[in-house]
């Protein structure tokens, strides 16, 4: 407990934030602790830690209590006595002996030791969950550290800590090996034991978003506003887009010129389809429009059944619901209405 020890909690203080108070009061509970396993000591005792002369002093307690009152020597002593010792003593004050033991000062060292590199590790912990929490939602870029052998989770090095992407946030047919520099989704930011825990991913439709937003000035402005996003990772994404400046046309926009935007986004996905669409208040338009490339005849929607029946011509039934039912299963999700695809013909059966 010298000069240096004391020096040392001020740098704490100083560079990683640590309250030099809160780990002073963390410390004489431990000594406490210690001090208790140390010397069996079943009595009421208080640390005095001095920070400034790095001394620790260790005092026995005992409540003054009336003669008839007295039950246990150890935890009270009689008004009387204590009286002895200082007249001013009333009923209920605590009185106190030094009972510090010759060899506590080693063992205090050590315990304070351990204290402060434990509080050290929480602290790191604690900046780095601060850190990440913020940017959860957030489009990061990251280092892959290694692949589980089953090959089921890969785990990204984000500066000081590891992130890990389960199967299920990965895009199917997507491999990795160490030292791969990749874009991942920060999806979740958990406090546990063992520190912050990041699960990133590749497969959540807002990392399609945060893509385009990084890559799209206009978007990053807020004149072009990204409204839905449907995805079926490492296939097909649809994007439904809005403008609030009639003079900027938002497909445009993200597609870039001569399609170098959405080229970046593609080639970032690992050449996943992506169909940008204009996004209307009118259901029926937007309805229309979510089933690109395909062309419309008509559509009936259902306001209170927030469903839509969509016609198309007959030769492009297979195209609106595109394989195995890609197409209009992400429409409805992009729309979130249900929607029911016919051909002109069998809508001529039926009528």
């Amino acid at each position: 407990m010298n000069h240096e020890f004391m020096e040392a909690l001020d740098e704490l203080e100083k560079d990683r934030g640590i309250d030099k108070d809160v780990l002073v009061d963390t410390i004489e509970q431990a000594l406490l602790t210690a001090y208790k396993k140390n010397f069996g000591s079943a009595q009421n005792v208080r640390i005095d830690f001095n920070p400034e002369k790095g001394e620790v002093r260790v005092y026995s307690q005992r409540r003054v209590v009336d003669e008839s009152d007295l039950y246990d020597n150890f935890l009270e002593i009689e008004l009387a006595e204590a009286r002895q010792i200082n007249p001013k003593y009333e009923l209920g004050d605590i009185l106190e002996n030094e009972v510090t033991p010759k060899e506590f000062g080693r063992i205090a060292a050590q315990t304070a030791k351990q204290v402060v590199v434990q509080r050290i590790r929480e602290a790191e912990r604690e900046i780095i969950y601060n850190e990440f929490i913020e940017k959860e939602g957030e489009l990061v870029t990251g280092e892959v550290a290694r692949v589980s052998d089953n090959k089921k989770v890969v785990y990204i090095r984000l500066g000081k800590i590891e992130a890990s992407m389960p199967e299920t946030e990965q895009i199917p047919g997507e491999h990795f090996k160490a030292g791969d520099k990749i874009k991942v989704y920060i999806l979740e930011v958990k406090k546990t034991n063992k520190g912050p825990q990041i699960v990133v991913s590749r497969s959540h439709p807002n990392l399609v978003k945060r893509l385009f937003e990084s890559e799209v000035p206009e978007i990053f402005q807020g004149i072009v506003q990204i409204k839905s996003v449907s995805r079926e990772a490492g296939s097909r994404t649809k994007m439904a887009v809005y403008s609030i400046d009639e003079k900027i046309d938002p497909i445009g926009a993200c597609v870039g010129p001569k399609g170098t935007r959405v080229k970046y986004v593609v080639d970032e996905l690992g050449g996943e389809k992506i169909d940008i669409i204009n996004y209307s208040e009118d259901p029926a338009e937007f309805v229309s429009a979510s089933l690109s490339p395909s062309k419309v005849v008509k559509v009936e929607v259902n306001e209170e059944e927030k469903s839509a029946l969509v016609v198309v011509p007959d030769y492009q039934l297979s195209l609106a619901i595109g394989k195995a039912g890609q197409n209009a299963r992400l429409a409805a999700k992009l729309t979130n209405w249900k929607i029911d695809i016919k051909s002109e013909s069998q809508l001529n059966d039926e009528e």
